[in-house]
């Protein structure tokens, strides 16, 4: 059997290396070497998502430790006490990694400005509000003020009220 005809290059005019070439090349043209897909929930921030790993770091090693305090306890080693301090103190340590990782979520979500759910109470009352003041501007008058409350006033020595 003569495997030559099959491996050598194909002739110029195939149509159908044709048909391939021009897909292989549509194919490359089309979009870059990494194509991100869309999937259920976004990427974490990079802060978040660095005080994440740290905890992750942080809490395996804290692991490691408790389980090398263990077998020296089982095998009545001097390495027991040293390695018990260590895990009590990594333990500690990684607590505060996962407030870290809280606390990080919940700073940079205050600062980028993530849209409160639209069930918010607080977010339709201010929307009212705003309705309430458009409409009155375009009808040429003032907004109603909101009423003020009266509060004692603290530099008067007998604690009347301010306006009073």
């Amino acid at each position: 059997m003569d495997t030559e005809p099959r491996l050598s290059t194909p002739e110029p005019g195939d149509p159908v290396e044709d048909a391939l070439d021009r897909d292989i090349r549509a194919a490359r043209r089309s979009h870059g070497l990494w194509i991100q897909e869309p999937v259920g929930r976004p990427r974490m921030p990079d802060p978040v998502r660095n005080a994440a790993v740290r905890a992750v770091l942080i809490a395996s090693i804290t692991l490691i430790g408790a389980m090398v305090a263990a077998l020296a306890a089982v095998g009545d080693s001097w390495l027991s006490a040293p390695a018990m301090l260590f895990t009590v103190i990594s333990t500690v340590v990684a607590t505060w990694a996962v407030l870290d990782v809280w606390i990080t979520r919940q700073v940079w979500n205050q600062r980028n400005g993530v849209v409160s759910s639209p069930s918010s109470a607080a977010r339709a009352l201010r929307r009212e509000r705003r309705r309430a003041k458009r409409q009155a501007g375009r009808a040429g008058r003032p907004a109603q003020p909101r009423p003020a409350q009266s509060r004692p006033d603290r530099s008067r020595p007998d604690g009347q009220l301010s306006g009073a």
